[in-house]
């Protein structure tokens, strides 16, 4: 079980570093509340570690290491790794999911930009669709239905993310948009990251990828609707609030770049009071057949791993390739192009 005192450190972390999740996590129910709050500090302290700090590909090895010892029984004596380490011990936690994580910040640390949707999409299953399938585990689900369904939710909130960071991301030398979609509008990245505009051509795109979202969100829904009873409201209020966000940005003009979109707390609680309802309707309703779409290609890997719940089971090459380019980076072979 987690330590009392390590999962209150850890509702502290999201009440003040994820106030999206902190107000939807308050529908959960405690048996399932608790171990998230503790799964996403420690998502959120890696997913700071790596963007914030300075040494981008340090901050990868040290997750990494951490991962290690958690995994073996030993993390580090830091509020969030002890909590991490009783969820794994707890739940039967595959490593894979976790790890996929790790890949994806590795990414970010090693400045990699994406072709195409599909390679966008590929990032979002490691970002966010992991912690969708992290969080089913956490509710005791292990249905392959559900966890496709759960990872639609997890890359949709993450090309919501994506939209509305266009601007900020710019600014930093980042491009999460599909490098192709760029080519399409005539926008040269390197202009693009030098002088961010919110040009109509940019508004397009980001209005592009929000209804990409937007499907994604749709399809969500009936995973949402074979969840357990009791945690289906604050599922369904992360859905709405996150899905709320691409809302505001349709109001300033998909203008991404020289605003922020924020919702309220008023609007926050309309769509924890309609979460609600949509639960009532779901006790109602037949399950639609939805819930049997094929997963997407890019999270296919994280359904397969947390249905079959190995836990240790060893690092993908994937992993391994993306620590070895960092480390090669790092000691000054390669590249420093990013990369595709």
């Amino acid at each position: 079980m987690i330590r009392p005192d390590d999962l209150e450190h850890c509702k502290e972390a999201i009440r003040h570093g994820s106030l999206s999740f902190h107000a939807a996590s308050k529908l959960l129910p405690a048996k399932v509340r608790d171990p998230a709050l503790a799964l996403y500090a420690f998502c959120r302290l890696a997913d700071d570690e790596v963007d914030e700090g300075e040494y981008q590909a340090g901050a990868v090895f040290r997750l990494q290491d951490r991962l290690e010892l958690a995994y073996a029984g030993r993390p580090k004596d830091a509020p969030e790794d002890r909590a991490f380490a009783a969820i794994i011990e707890e739940f039967e936690m595959p490593r894979a999911l976790p790890e996929a994580l790790l890949e994806g910040l590795a990414w970010d640390a090693a400045e990699h930009r994406y072709d195409t949707l599909s390679g966008v999409r590929d990032y979002s299953a490691r970002v966010a669709a992991a912690v969708g399938a992290m969080m089913c585990v956490l509710m005791r689900v292990r249905d392959a239905d559900a966890l496709a369904r759960a990872c639609d939710l997890g890359v949709a909130m993450q090309l919501t993310n994506i939209a509305r960071d266009v601007g900020e991301d710019a600014r930093m030398g980042r491009i999460y948009l599909p490098l192709d979609w760029l080519a399409e509008a005539g926008i040269d990245p390197a202009n693009f990251v030098r002088e961010p505009l919110p040009t109509n051509d940019v508004r397009k795109l980001v209005k592009r990828l929000l209804a990409e979202a937007d499907r994604l969100y749709r399809r969500s829904e009936a995973g949402i609707d074979v969840l357990p009873l009791r945690a289906r409201t604050g599922i369904w209020a992360a859905r709405l609030i996150y899905a709320g966000i691409g809302k505001q940005l349709k109001r300033q003009g998909y203008d991404s770049i020289s605003m922020r979109a924020h919702t309220s707390t008023a609007q926050k609680l309309g769509w924890l009071m309609q979460s609600g309802a949509r639960t009532g309707l779901s006790l109602i309703m037949p399950k639609s057949a939805v819930i049997y779409a094929k997963p997407l290609d890019e999270v296919a890997f994280l359904v397969d791993a947390a249905g079959q719940g190995r836990v240790n089971a060893g690092r993908s090459s994937s992993v391994l390739d993306i620590l070895a380019e960092l480390k090669a980076r790092e000691t000054g072979i390669g590249t420093d192009r990013p990369m595709a």
